[in-house]
């Protein structure tokens, strides 16, 4: 059984900075893309960052320049760094990774962490 498990988010003041983790586990051969999403409630879901397993990345234009996401595959872990923190980024977060069996492959999802970021 595959499972990915966030870290706790929380309540940070505007312009301050918040860390999020998501691992893996269970059993798979590899781990392919990994990203993170976010939803603020009655919107749709939308991708934050992405990295590729040889470290490419993506960002969404609200968050570049603040964010940071990374991995360590090693742990099968991925980060994301969050600085310069605004009100619109408080939503709930989920952590996103295609997972490698030796035939195929399936996306799954953290269960979501909600950041809230105040005035």
């Amino acid at each position: 059984q595959v499972q990915l498990v966030e870290s706790v988010g929380g309540l940070v003041q505007a312009g301050g900075s918040l860390r999020l983790s998501c691992a893996a586990s269970g059993t798979f051969f590899s781990i392919g893309a990994m990203a993170w999403f976010r939803q603020v409630l009655g919107l749709q879901r939308e991708l934050v960052a992405r990295i590729s397993r040889s470290g490419t990345t993506n960002y969404a234009d609200s968050v570049k320049g603040r964010f940071t996401i990374s991995r360590d595959n090693a742990r099968n872990t991925v980060y994301l760094q969050m600085n310069s923190l605004k009100p619109e980024d408080t939503a709930v977060y989920y952590c996103n990774a295609e997972i490698f069996q030796h035939t195929y492959s399936l996306d799954y999802w953290g269960q979501g962490t909600q950041v809230t970021v105040s005035l």
